[in-house]
């Protein structure tokens, strides 16, 4: 399973503190298969938070507990709204928009 999470950065110091310490908190979770933090070519304001995982279990119970509230929690709260986890087709099976 994959996980994408796209930031529009206004202060880049905060942010890469933050991040770095939600990339080191996610690195520690069982199940995290990678995780990375990237920086637009083009925009350079623009960065994702880019996390494989072993299943959706796992990425799911990683927000789990009191040090994911204060840690992951904050910072995803700011990133773009968009649709970010991401699967093998097979694995997805019938995918219904969540509106339905």
């Amino acid at each position: 399973m994959l996980a994408i999470n796209r930031f529009r950065v206004t202060d880049e110091g905060s942010f890469l503190v933050r991040a770095g310490e939600a990339a080191a908190f996610m690195a520690s979770c069982e199940g995290n298969l990678s995780v990375e933090l990237l920086r637009n070519l083009d925009e350079p304001d623009l960065w994702c938070l880019v996390s494989r995982w072993a299943n959706v279990g796992a990425y799911r119970r990683s927000f789990n507990g009191y040090l994911a509230k204060v840690t992951l929690v904050p910072l995803l709260s700011e990133a773009i709204d968009e649709p970010g986890g991401y699967d093998d087709a097979d694995a997805v099976g019938e995918n219904l928009p969540r509106t339905r």
